[in-house]
């Protein structure tokens, strides 16, 4: 339940949002807030949706991972169609598909991988075939790895390129805290070997900022090769570490925006739930999003 604190904020922010041009409601420099269903995993899909789009969210994620009501395996061709029909009558946008894979996989499970890539790209086209979402990804690995597994997950990450390529679909991989690729120079040297356009990055402040990297060091190293964004917040350090909801932690959200629009990002803004939070006795998706909403909206306002 939200509390009257939170609930005066959300207010406050859809109201400062609605007085807004319809071009400044985007975001003003493009941005687009969104909420990833990777945090709303035990919602029925349409209940899901239709949350979102009344909190005021522009675009979501879906998870396809096993145990999601999104797994490719579970939506037939009827119920995609269905699905594509009602993203558009909620006015929502599908900015991304969620498909935890790994790069540091032996070569059987690097087979499925590549067919779950595979089921990945064609449910992107067949839900927005004119604008298909990212397929985002983390990579897999230790970080004490990296130097023995970088040339073989460089070697794998181009058959995973020529699957995005084949679908025209993006592949935005992303950099996690507790993974073989854990900073903005590992990404970056990873996808300079894609040898690929439709290899990109996600980008996750909350994983650099464990690491006691600069939020606008990091954003000006990444946001070149960005084309997807998560919102969470973290506390500890890359050793022991929380995931927060945004607001949760320490990260002015306000200056973050600021950031974007001076780095000339536009695109997706979304906020990922982490397993941390949403597998908490008593986690209630539709307060959590609706709570992100009310602190990320506000944020963007000001800025």
């Amino acid at each position: 339940m939200l509390t009257r604190r939170q609930f005066l904020q959300q207010t406050a922010a859809t109201a400062a949002l609605a007085a807004l041009p319809s071009s400044s409601r985007a975001g003003g420099a493009g941005i687009s807030l969104g909420f990833s269903l990777y945090g709303m995993k035990t919602v029925p899909l349409d209940d899901a949706l239709r949350t979102c789009a009344e909190i005021g969210y522009r675009n979501v994620e879906f998870a396809l991972n096993p145990g999601f009501p999104t797994e490719p395996k579970l939506l037939s061709a009827e119920a995609r169609k269905n699905l594509r029909s009602r993203l558009a009558s909620l006015r929502l946008d599908l900015s991304a598909l969620m498909l935890n894979i790994s790069l540091t996989a032996d070569d059987a499970a690097h087979a499925k991988n590549l067919d779950a890539l595979k089921a990945a790209v064609q449910l992107a086209q067949d839900l927005a075939p004119q604008q298909p979402p990212v397929v985002e990804t983390v990579l897999g690995g230790k970080p004490a790895e990296w130097d023995n597994v970088k040339d073989r997950m460089a070697e794998r990450l181009q058959s995973w390129a020529a699957v995005a390529t084949a679908g025209r679909t993006t592949l935005a991989i992303k950099a996690h805290v507790g993974n073989a690729v854990n900073s903005p120079e590992r990404l970056l040297w990873l996808i300079e070997k894609a040898h690929s356009p439709a290899v990109k990055a996600t980008y996750d402040y909350s994983h650099f900022q464990l690491a006691g990297i600069p939020l606008a060091d990091s954003l000006k190293a990444l946001l070149p090769q960005t084309r997807f964004i998560h919102l969470k917040d973290a506390t500890g350090d890359a050793k022991k570490f929380q995931f927060l909801l945004p607001g949760e932690g320490k990260t002015d959200y306000a200056t973050y925006f600021k950031l974007l629009k001076q780095f000339g990002y536009s695109g997706p803004v979304v906020v990922e739930v982490s397993g941390q939070i949403f597998n908490k006795l008593g986690y209630d998706a539709n307060a959590a999003a609706k709570k992100c909403f009310a602190v990320l909206s506000a944020a963007l306002a000001r800025a």
